[in-house]
C-alpha cells in the first residue's frame, strides 16, 4: 500500500506501525450547520480509504472520527438559536449520521464529541503536559501555546519562519491562511458561554486543543498511523495539533497526514458554509438524484485533485452506474452454459488491475477503469454466447470485490428496494389525482404526475387503473 504523505510530500509505502490494525483519525463536523457535499468529498474519499486498508491491504481498523460540538461557531449558533449548546448540536450530529448512512459511509470505531467528559479531561491534561514542558503562558484567564518554543513549528503547512509572529496571539479558532501565531489553547469564558473547570482554570477548550488530545486518548498514545482531513485544515489547524501532541510528549504525533482536495462549484468557488454556497445531501436527492450516483461523483476523481460538481457530472455517473447495473443484471440471467479459460483470466487481470490501483494512493480513477473495462468484456461475452453459469459467478465475486472498496453497488441496490417517495404518499397522490380527474381538473392531475415525476416516480395510466414504477 502507498500513500502520498503531506508531511513529506511524497508518496511512501504504508504499512500499520503495530501489528496488522491501522490507527487512523479523521477531522470530523464542527456542527453548527448541516453538512454539505463538499464536506462529504471528504468523508466519501476517506471511506474508501479506509475500506482499502481493510479490504485490498487487509488490515483491520481502528478509526476515529470526532464531533467539534463546542467552538466559537456552535456557540454562536446555539446563542441564536435560544437553546442549550448540546441540544443545538445535536441536530446537526444526527443529520450528519443519516447523512453518512444516505451515502453508505462505513461506521467507524469511534466517533467521539469535543463534550465528552472523558475527552475535556484529556484537553486539560494536555494543556498540564505542555505548561510543564514551557510551552504555554496565560493571560486575561486564557491560555496560549508559545510557537516560539517549538523549532519545528510549521513543518505540515511548510510556512515561512521568517514570516512567523511569536508572541502575536489569536484568540479566534480559525484565522487567516499563512498567519501563524500563538494560537489559544484553553479559552476564558463570557458570561452565557459552556464552561467548565478541570484543572486549568475555568473556561472552554480552543478548536485545535480537542483532535490532539482526543486522537492520542482513543488511539493509544503517539506516533497514530494516519491523521486525514480536508486540504483546508493543514494550517492552522492540523499544524496545531502537532505542536501540542508533540510539545506534550516529545513524541511525533502521526506518521502520515492525509488530505483531501477542495469540491468546486462552476467559477472554481470552493464549496464552503461561510460562502453560503452549498447543497447538502438532501438537497440533491430533493432534486430527484440518487445518493449512489452522488457517490459516485464523489469518489471518482483522485483524491489529491480538485473536483469540480457540476449537474452535467451528477448525470453521467448516474449513466455509468446504469450500464454497470444493466450488466450485472445481464450477469445474473446467466444460468447455463460451460465456463470458458478466457473469461476467468479477463477477471483475474481485472482484480489485479482494480487492486494494484487502489493500493497506489487510492488511484480510483484508474481502478474504476479496469472496472467498466470489465463490464465491456463480460457485455460482449453474452452477446457471443460466451458466457456459462460458473464464469457468472466468478464475475458475480468479482464486482462484489470492487464494491467493497467502492460501496456503490450495494447502495444502488438498497435504493432500488425502496422507492424515493413512500409507498403510502404515492397511494395517496394517486388517488387526489384520480380525484382530480373526475373533476375534470386537469391542470392539478397534471401537476400531481409531474411532481412525482420529479421526484423519481412515473405514473403509467392503463386499464386496469394508474400504476407507479421509480424512474
Amino acid at each position: 500500500m502507498r500513500l502520498y504523505n503531506t508531511l513529506t510530500r511524497s508518496v511512501e509505502e504504508f504499512a500499520p506501525s503495530h501489528g496488522g490494525t491501522v490507527r487512523m483519525y479523521a477531522c470530523g463536523l464542527t456542527v453548527y450547520a448541516r453538512g454539505h457535499i463538499g464536506n462529504f468529498r471528504t468523508f466519501v474519499c476517506l471511506d474508501v480509504l479506509r475500506r482499502t486498508l481493510r479490504h485490498v491491504a487487509g488490515h483491520g481498523m481502528r478509526q476515529v472520527v470526532n464531533f467539534t460540538d463546542v467552538d466559537d461557531k456552535t456557540i454562536a449558533g446555539a446563542r441564536a438559536a435560544g437553546v442549550p449548546l448540546r441540544e443545538y448540536t445535536d441536530r446537526y450530529i444526527d443529520a450528519f449520521r443519516e447523512d453518512a448512512v444516505t451515502l453508505g459511509l462505513e461506521a467507524v470505531e469511534e466517533s467521539p464529541r469535543a463534550t465528552d467528559g472523558e475527552n475535556l479531561q484529556a484537553m486539560a491534561d494536555m494543556i498540564a503536559a505542555l505548561e510543564a514542558r514551557g510551552h504555554t503562558y496565560r493571560s486575561d484567564g486564557s491560555v496560549y501555546f508559545r510557537i516560539g518554543t517549538l523549532p519545528g513549528y510549521g513543518k505540515l503547512a511548510r510556512l515561512d519562519h521568517d514570516g512567523m509572529r511569536p508572541g502575536a496571539r489569536v484568540d479566534s479558532d480559525e484565522y487567516a491562511k499563512e498567519d501563524a501565531r500563538d494560537f489559544v489553547l484553553w479559552k476564558a469564558t463570557t458570561p452565557g458561554e459552556p464552561s467548565w473547570d478541570l484543572g486549568v482554570g475555568p473556561g472552554r477548550p480552543g478548536w485545535h486543543i480537542e483532535c490532539s488530545a482526543m486522537a492520542l486518548r482513543l488511539l493509544d498514545g503517539p506516533p497514530i498511523d494516519i491523521h486525514a482531513g480536508g486540504v483546508d485544515l493543514v494550517f492552522p489547524h492540523h499544524e496545531n495539533e502537532i505542536a501540542q501532541a508533540e510539545g506534550a510528549t516529545g513524541q511525533p504525533f502521526a506518521r502520515f497526514w492525509v488530505h483531501v482536495e477542495h469540491l468546486l462549484l462552476d467559477r472554481d468557488v470552493k464549496m464552503s458554509k461561510s460562502l453560503g454556497n452549498v447543497f447538502t445531501v438532501q438537497d440533491i436527492l430533493e432534486r430527484g438524484h440518487r445518493a449512489s450516483a452522488l457517490r459516485f461523483v464523489l469518489l471518482s476523481t483522485h483524491y489529491r485533485k480538485q473536483l469540480r460538481f457540476t449537474w452535467t457530472s451528477l448525470a453521467q455517473a448516474e449513466e455509468a452506474l446504469q450500464r454497470l447495473m444493466a450488466c450485472l443484471a445481464r450477469v445474473e440471467s446467466v444460468s447455463r452454459g460451460e465456463p470458458h479459460d478466457a473469461i476467468a483470466e479477463r477477471v483475474e487481470s481485472a482484480r489485479q488491475a482494480f487492486a494494484a490501483r487502489m493500493a497506489d494512493d487510492l488511484n480510483v480513477p484508474g481502478a474504476l477503469g479496469a472496472v467498466f473495462e470489465l463490464v465491456r468484456d463480460v457485455n460482449a461475452a453474452i452477446d457471443a454466447g460466451e458466457l456459462g453459469a460458473g464464469d457468472a459467478a466468478l464475475v458475480q465475486d468479482a464486482f462484489e470485490a470492487f464494491d467493497r472498496v467502492l460501496g456503490v453497488i450495494d447502495l444502488r441496490r438498497a435504493e432500488e428496494a425502496a422507492p424515493p417517495v413512500e409507498v403510502g404518499e404515492i397511494d395517496r397522490l394517486i388517488a387526489a389525482r384520480r380525484e382530480a380527474r373526475r373533476r375534470r381538473d386537469f391542470a392539478t392531475a397534471d401537476r400531481i404526475r409531474d411532481e412525482l415525476d420529479e421526484r423519481g416516480i412515473q405514473l403509467e395510466d392503463t386499464s386496469d387503473g394508474t400504476r407507479w414504477r421509480r424512474k
